[in-house]
């Protein structure tokens, strides 16, 4: 079975920062870019955030695009730090909400699976295990992926090279070194290893930029 399609969202600064050190993100990009971007959720199967992110921002994850369709809402979260007064959590049977995490079970994902989240355990070394969490999404009939961050789990998806391609909406606003980073430690020891982008367009959206880049082979 053939992984789904994935798409690396980024909506940064300048310098590509996605919040300040202190976590705060709303907003770096501009309205219209955030409009912009829920088509790209209305025209994806799913969508993944970090635990992170769905803990800082507590975000709906919807595309809110009238007559389109909101995608399955996943979140990778490996302790199960999920709230369950969370938005993805509250409105799991208006709007599928999946969890990624380790081990077995708890009475954390009980709670979770009884209000409509489906919980799917995979094997966690060094991190959760994409490729496991890519099959159960093939086998569930999702065929194409959105992953908008954080910058951990972004960087999750560059180092295993499963993306295909990446949607960059830059704002002109600098943040500065001790902002958070839109990609995460890749943990490169020469330029021989740097991940190499074509870029493919570059239009604006507002004042921001709006650049897709594919994988160089």
């Amino acid at each position: 079975m053939s992984r789904p399609k994935i798409t690396l969202k980024l909506a940064t600064s300048l310098d590509g920062k996605i919040a300040l050190s202190n976590g705060d993100s709303q907003w770096v990009t501009s309205e219209a870019s955030r409009a912009h971007g829920r088509y790209l959720r209305a025209e994806n199967d799913a969508i993944a955030v970090g635990a992170n992110t769905a803990e800082l921002d507590n975000p709906r994850l919807t595309s809110r695009v009238p007559g389109q369709k909101n995608p399955t809402r996943i979140v990778y979260d490996t302790t199960l730090r999920l709230s369950m007064s969370s938005n993805i959590v509250t409105s799991a049977n208006e709007t599928p909400s999946w969890v990624f995490t380790r081990g077995g079970e708890c009475e954390k994902s009980e709670a979770l699976r009884a209000v409509g989240v489906k919980v799917h355990a995979v094997t966690d070394q060094d991190g959760l295990s994409l490729t496991e969490s890519l099959d159960i999404m093939g086998q569930g009939g999702i065929r194409s992926l959105l992953v908008e961050g954080g910058g951990m789990l972004i960087a999750s998806f560059v180092r295993a090279g499963l993306f295909d391609t990446i949607h960059w909406y830059r704002a002109p606003v600098l943040l500065g070194g001790d902002g958070r980073d839109c990609v995460g430690t890749l943990s490169l020891t020469n330029m021989g290893q740097a991940v190499r982008l074509h870029r493919m367009k570059v239009s604006t959206v507002g004042q921001d930029l709006h650049e897709i880049y594919v994988k160089k082979d």
